[in-house]
């Protein structure tokens, strides 16, 4: 047997499958790991990065967990979810989309991300078009990208306050496109499309027989105006697959549980899916979701409210910064401020420099524009995720202001 002193897992040089050349990644968790990189060596960092709740799970819902382990809920169970908490969605979906929804359209996974997975797998096929949002979050394209489908950019726009400019979006349609994936609201700019936004997307889809895929976990963390899922437009239901998760409407991001809603035909073949790559999602934790869905929504309220407030003085700070303009976010956590001026005046190339700068100098952790998908504006941005204090909001953009003037 050979010794631990003499094993080494040095050897031939490592050859890996050609898809891997083409998976990407979601940098905002590089950033974090600049952050405690940092934070170990005793730098006090202000951190602005990475998209999750700074709210604990409520306690009612450990507790669910807690119960579930001790009645032994700790053994395999079906592919498409526990039965109860598939009918807990199902009925919290009637409730929020206003149309009828059945746990036969349910499919349960470990996190939301397993389910834009699956449905791109199951409904697009290599060498299918799959328009995406840009800025958006980056997983959408790099899946597209991985399965051999070709991803297309939709712009947002600033001037929009972050939705399409819906001609241009049309435009984008060839006879190859299969799918449209929308998030709403949005990750990294804190946009969300209106109801009339999702009517006119919605012919979109209809007249050139196009699937949506639409990810909707922040639904419940919006602000001005009421939530819109293009799942409730006449029509829509057919050709719809909504995602959907626990993460941040409950601060459950590490429990990793999240679900599909679709038509019963396709959930069969989520499911499928869902046998093949993860057998099931661990039943504890779909005991403290279905706990999650059936019990008090106070701590899930009062995170919203806190996060609306904290919408509100994020901007206003970011605009007291010379060369920023921010455009006040729709819902989510995030804002992404243009900092094209800022750039220029402190004679930095462009957002990625100035995401340097501050980490290194002022001790403040942002993401550059270049960590959300193929840029497709000239403009600057960055994203700041007010998942965090006021304290730390109002001590961080401190920093950016005086980092800023230092130049």
């Amino acid at each position: 047997m050979t010794s631990a002193a003499t094993t080494t897992w040095e050897g031939s040089r490592l050859t890996l499958a050609r898809r891997m050349d083409i998976l990407g990644t979601e940098t905002a968790f590089d950033v974090l790991a600049r952050v405690h990189a940092l934070r170990a060596q005793g730098a006090d960092i202000v951190s602005f990065g990475l998209g999750e709740p700074d709210f604990e799970t409520p306690d009612h819902i450990k507790a669910a967990c807690k119960r579930a382990l001790d009645e032994n809920y700790t053994h395999y169970g079906p592919s498409q979810g526990l039965p109860e908490l598939r009918q807990a969605i199902a009925a919290y979906f009637s409730r929020t989309r206003g149309i009828p929804v059945g746990p036969e359209n349910v499919v349960v996974a470990p996190g939301a991300k397993p389910m834009l997975f699956s449905a791109m797998m199951a409904l697009v096929n290599p060498g299918d078009e799959v328009i995406y949002p840009s800025p958006g979050y980056p997983i959408y394209e790099s899946v597209a990208d991985w399965i051999g489908a070709v991803s297309v950019p939709a712009r947002l726009t600033e001037e929009s306050e972050w939705s399409y400019d819906i001609e241009a979006l049309a435009g984008l349609i060839t006879p190859r496109t299969r799918a449209i994936v929308l998030n709403s609201p949005q990750n990294p700019t804190g946009g969300m499309l209106l109801a009339s936004d999702m009517e006119q997307i919605a012919r979109i889809a209809i007249e050139n027989d196009l699937w949506v895929i639409t990810d909707e976990v922040y639904s419940q963390i919006v602000f001005d105006h009421p939530f819109a899922s293009i799942l409730s437009v006449p029509g829509m239901a057919s050709r719809t697959v909504a995602i959907d998760g626990f993460s941040k409407t409950y601060a459950m991001t590490g429990w990793r549980i999240g679900y599909a809603v679709c038509r019963p035909d396709l959930a069969v073949q989520l499911s499928r899916i869902e046998t093949n790559l993860h057998s099931c999602t661990a039943m504890m934790t779909q005991r403290a979701a279905l706990c999650a869905l059936e019990s008090s929504q106070e701590p899930s309220i009062a995170m919203a409210a806190a996060f609306r407030r904290r919408a509100s003085l994020i901007t206003d700070l970011l605009n007291e910064i010379p060369g920023v303009k921010c455009v006040k976010p729709r819902g989510a956590f995030y804002v992404f401020p243009n900092v094209t001026e800022a750039c220029a005046a402190a004679g930095l190339a462009d957002a990625n420099q100035l995401c340097d700068y501050l980490l290194t100098e002022a001790g403040v952790a942002v993401l550059p524009r270049t960590c959300f998908g193929r840029r497709l504006e000239p403009q600057e941005y960055i994203r700041l995720s007010f998942a965090t204090s006021d304290e730390n909001i109002v001590e961080g953009i401190r920093r950016i202001r005086k980092a800023l003037a230092a130049r």
